[in-house]
């Protein structure tokens, strides 16, 4: 009975074919995404032997060749369309997974980084921006709100987010290099699945011309307020790949924790995105939404500042990681759909590939510089609260740069 209840919240809706093979190229994304980069720092600071700095640097520089060059990736796609770019960014993925298994020295490591971050700035703004334009069009047609729609976009995400990890830590057994061919080994079937299934025009898409649309992207201070606060929130959902190996490490000896509190945090996602959307969508404007998101991701990182001096370790000791990452979870459940979800609201005619891509470009800025602070904070010899007090204090100013509308 309780089974059946579960499959009815996280049932996807009815969406039209090209809706649904996006939801689930989000899915397979993550498969092979999540499969290597929760063991990465650890390989990077092991392994590789950098000092902390640099992996907070490295892994800041992967999130910045990401979502920093979103903008091209979001640009091409409203110029050529879907197909094109999301099949260059695929093989571009393979690639750069197979340069990371066998890179050994740091500017190996740093090229095969920046190339796989490049992909995703190529594929994921296109599949993106064409998940928000079909989700406004469902809900026009009569279909449902287009948060539902962006949330099932989410649930798909987490849950290839919660099968990777586990993958990798499996392969983890044989060594990194088997995790990485592991990774580009599922982009190879992505590629080849949506060369044979993705049309190569979607009807009622425009294409328009790369140049132009900057300007009044730059002017637009209630998107760019949105870009602030919404990079907060990706700068504390990037200490799940920073801090908290760090913790864990602290709290248990071990990284073997750290694939289970990723399963944690995907799980949550996939049986309560939907409702807690649901629930939301009919009570909070995006605005508040997300001010109640960046609220509860501070707390999370609050509840760690404020135990860590304990020393506790073992099972108590993780505890603190374990609520951070619940208390992460649930104010990305609330941040990230209506981000997009109030995206198209803000974005010029035909540019929406564009806005997507600078949303995470600004984002991507964000995080690079904030990566490496946090780097600095955990190898600094400080106390173990303060980078945790620090890391609460940005979704919670970011709240205060949310538009004022919406």
């Amino acid at each position: 009975m309780l089974l059946r209840a579960a499959r009815e919240r996280t049932r996807l809706p009815p969406f039209p074919p090209l809706l649904r093979l996006l939801v689930l190229t989000q899915l397979a994304f993550n498969v092979g995404f999540f499969a290597v980069l929760p063991f990465l720092a650890e390989h990077l600071g092991g392994t590789v032997g950098m000092a902390g700095w640099t992996v907070g640097f490295v892994l800041g520089l992967r999130t910045f060749s990401q979502q920093g060059l979103f903008v091209v990736g979001g640009a091409l796609a409203d110029r050529y369309g879907v197909r094109p770019v999301v099949l260059a960014g695929c093989a571009l993925r393979v690639a750069g997974f197979w340069w990371l298994g066998y890179a050994e020295r740091a500017w190996t490591v740093v090229g095969a980084v920046l190339l796989i971050g490049f992909a995703a700035a190529l594929f994921s703004p296109a599949v993106e921006s064409e998940v928000v334009r079909q989700a406004v069009a469902w809900e026009e047609s009569g279909g449902g709100p287009r948060t539902r729609v962006l949330a099932s976009f989410t649930v798909a995400g987490q849950a290839g987010a919660f099968v990777g990890p586990l993958l990798g830590a499996l392969l983890l057994a044989v060594d990194f290099r088997a995790v990485c061919l592991a990774g580009a080994g599922v982009f190879v079937v992505v590629l080849a699945g949506h060369a044979r299934l993705l049309p190569r025009h979607v009807p009622g898409r425009a294409r328009v011309r790369v140049r132009g649309g900057v300007g009044p992207l730059l002017r637009n201070r209630r998107f760019l307020a949105l870009c602030c606060a919404y990079g907060a929130h990706l700068l504390a959902y990037n200490q799940l790949y920073l801090a908290l190996p760090a913790e864990v490490e602290r709290a248990t000896g071990s990284q073997t924790p750290l694939a289970w509190l990723f399963a944690l945090s995907s799980l949550l996602v996939v049986t309560a995105q939907l409702p807690v959307t649901r629930w939301v969508g009919e009570r909070l404007t995006p605005r508040r939404s997300m001010a109640a998101g960046l609220a509860l991701i501070s707390a999370g990182s609050g509840v760690v500042a404020l135990t860590v001096p304990s020393g506790a370790t073992g099972t108590t000791g993780l505890l603190p990681a374990a609520g951070f990452v619940v208390l992460l979870t649930l104010g990305q459940m609330l941040v990230a759909p209506a981000a997009r979800a109030w995206l198209p609201d803000l974005a010029e005619e035909g540019r929406l590939g564009l806005y997507t891509g600078a949303l995470s470009s600004v984002s991507g800025l964000i995080v690079l510089a904030g990566s490496a602070v946090t780097g600095v904070l955990l190898d600094g010899g400080l106390p173990a609260a303060v980078p945790w007090a620090v890391l609460a204090a940005v979704p919670a100013g970011a709240v205060l740069l949310l538009p004022r509308r919406g």
